[in-house]
């Protein structure tokens, strides 16, 4: 069966994450970010993934945004940032605005010339992920935007792989799923989804039952690998 609906994770596959700490990094009132952005970066990721994992496992939901600012406050203390609450601020509010990475709009565009539906789903809530759609100007070649806030628990549930089936009326089978996290793409395909890992860091594969069909380094080849499966 053809592909009909090409569904991106956000945070890290659509959206630079990095951006936050390092346009805060750039600017003047922060100079000990300056030198640790990175780090802060890194730590900020990682700690937001534990927590959805953690949090999912314990049956302790909650939304996208307090798991942001608990992993935010997390990397702060551990790079020694953590007495600016100015800059604990800054970073947050600068997570509301990430830009998409410079090949996403074309990419969707083509996907939809193409005659397929797109959409994202993701952890983050859904004002969250308004706000990211919104600031990297991408609403119009989206369809749709699920959050896994209408089933109260983080991925890899397969209850949120579920939502794109219910919302687009399609099979398994249908489905093009594209994450930048090698585990999110891992169990996409155990649940039946062709995938794509975009490796933007060239990181190993993590080890899974199940591996991505396809690893990339950016987003360019979707639609063409769209129209292959």
């Amino acid at each position: 069966m053809t592909i009909t609906t090409c569904v991106f994770d956000a945070y890290g596959t659509l959206f630079d994450v990095s951006a936050a700490a390092r346009t805060a990094a750039q600017e003047d009132q922060f100079p000990k970010l300056a030198e640790r952005w990175a780090e802060v970066a890194n730590h900020w990721r990682l700690k937001q993934l534990q927590y959805t994992w953690l949090r999912a496992v314990a049956g302790a939901h909650t939304d996208f945004w307090e798991v942001t600012q608990n992993g935010l406050d997390w990397a702060l203390e551990a790079t020694g940032l953590d007495g600016d609450p100015a800059l604990r601020q800054r970073l947050l509010d600068l997570y509301w605005e990430l830009q998409a990475y410079a090949e996403v709009p074309a990419m969707l565009r083509a996907l939809k010339e193409a005659g397929l539906q797109t959409a994202i789903l993701s952890n983050g809530s859904p004002a969250m992920l308004d706000g990211a759609v919104q600031s990297a100007g991408i609403g119009d070649i989206l369809d749709d935007v699920l959050s896994v806030e209408s089933v109260g628990i983080f991925k890899p549930a397969a209850s949120v792989y579920k939502l794109v089936e219910d919302r687009f009326n399609c099979s398994k089978s249908e489905v093009f799923f594209v994450s930048s996290n090698g585990w999110d793409a891992g169990c996409a395909t155990g649940y039946g989804f062709h995938t794509a890992w975009v490796n933007r860091a060239a990181e190993p594969v993590d080890r899974l039952p199940w591996t991505p069909a396809h690893i990339l380094t950016d987003l360019t080849p979707i639609p063409d690998l769209a129209r292959e499966q």
